[in-house]
């Protein structure tokens, strides 16, 4: 009982930390110190002469060369191009990497007839399956978004098809015990229980496709983020590539903050993540 009184006492304070600022919030507000101290450092180190312009240039001419790239329209017209690629890719190499590690983390008869196979693809290097990709789609659209599929579906089927398998045997006799049909199995003790694993693999995809996207990019193309890096390479235009790569990293950031709040959805009953979710 004094446990509990200690444990509660201590979440009131954790609650109340610095004036009612929760832990939770102080800890948010730490993590951007690292990246601004970066920032005023590298803007700093610019300014007096420490780093070329032409090998790094400051944050300050970053942002103006974003700003002109707004004004005339450019970074959108290439960052939805691009956008439009990584999501049509996703969807359709995420869907088919989800059913095949469903069907291969239920049927044992799927696993032996699909997974070897699957793996020695995923074992072919990315860019050794380029040149085949060229002779199959061309340098179109089609081999783009096929090439972000095709990096998308791995990680999502090989952390699907483990987090059915490692589902807790005891879980699975105690659904046949109580009469669960196989549908409430699968509804209430399966996918819930494959989750934390199914979001790990989304995570690792959504890196996945930006890595492909960037590949795909340097075909014959005109439009992308990959492009722009590409064409400000040909010139010298160092304040475009850095424009280019921090635009990859938000974008990365973005993606992670959303399937942050798909485990907020879809993992509020896991005591581990539960326990991330209030601090």
């Amino acid at each position: 009982m004094a446990d509990v009184t200690y444990s509660r006492n201590s979440d009131v304070a954790s609650s109340r930390l610095y004036g009612g600022m929760s832990k939770r919030a102080l800890y948010r507000w730490l993590s951007w110190i690292v990246p601004v101290l970066i920032l005023v450092l590298w803007q700093g180190a610019a300014h007096v002469g420490l780093i070329s312009p032409q090998v790094l240039p400051a944050p300050s001419s970053v942002a103006a060369t974003a700003l002109d790239l707004a004004r005339n329209g450019d970074l959108f017209v290439h960052l939805g191009v691009s956008l439009l690629r990584a999501s049509a890719g996703f969807a359709i190499g995420g869907t088919i990497g989800l059913a095949l590690g469903i069907l291969v983390g239920f049927s044992p008869l799927a696993q032996a007839l699909l997974d070897r196979s699957i793996q020695m693809v995923r074992a072919i290097p990315f860019l050794a399956m380029l040149p085949l990709v060229i002779v199959w789609f061309g340098v179109g659209e089609v081999a783009k978004i096929f090439l972000v599929a095709l990096a998308v579906l791995f990680p999502i089927y090989i952390n699907t098809m483990l987090g059915i398998r490692q589902i807790d045997p005891k879980l699975m006799e105690l659904a046949k015990i109580i009469g669960l049909d196989r549908t409430a199995v699968v509804r209430r003790i399966i996918l819930p229980g494959a989750m934390p694993s199914i979001l790990t693999g989304v995570r690792y995809a959504l890196a996945h496709a930006w890595l492909a996207l960037v590949i795909a990019e340097t075909l014959a193309t005109t439009k992308g983020i990959g492009f722009l890096a590409m064409d400000a390479r040909e010139f010298l235009q160092t304040n475009v590539i850095l424009l280019t790569m921090i635009i990859y990293a938000i974008i990365g950031v973005v993606a992670d903050a959303l399937v942050r709040l798909l485990e907020a959805h879809f993992l509020s009953w896991h005591a581990n993540y539960a326990k991330g979710a209030h601090q």
